[in-house]
């Protein structure tokens, strides 16, 4: 991505702003017990973080599953973020799939509760990465 230094901060800020208004709305979804809509808010945080450290490193964003694929290829394999964090955006991509397209498949609270935390808790590792690399 070709960018100058300062359209680059500009776009991370944005994004990393775009995470948490998202986060804000889970908090919406979960007290509705909208499930559905939790996960798609769940992975929405996740994608908007992980583009925000694609675009600080020069990385173009690209489609959804491009973005899944960039994290696993630039951030796992190289060690930075674990095979389970890669395994949980992956998950997260699915869940939200089969909860805004596929009408047989019933996304759950279960599956949506466990998957908080562990969303959260790689966010603020993503936002530690990206504050790390600007010092």
């Amino acid at each position: 991505m070709s960018l100058k230094e300062e359209d680059r901060k500009v776009l991370v800020t944005l994004e990393l702003e775009k995470v948490d208004k998202t986060l804000a709305q889970l908090e919406v979804q979960l007290q509705g017990k909208l499930w559905e809509m939790a996960a798609n808010r769940l992975y929405y945080a996740l994608f908007h973080a992980v583009g925000a450290m694609l675009i600080h490193d020069s990385h173009e964003v690209g489609t959804h599953r491009g973005a899944v694929n960039k994290f696993s290829l630039f951030y796992v394999k190289t060690g930075i973020f674990t095979k389970e964090e890669g395994r949980l955006y992956s998950r997260l991509q699915q869940l939200r799939e089969d909860g805004d397209y596929n009408c047989s498949i019933d996304v759950g609270q279960e599956e949506v509760e466990e998957k908080i935390e562990p969303t959260r808790q790689l966010i603020e590792k993503i936002k530690r990465y990206i504050a790390d690399k600007d010092k």
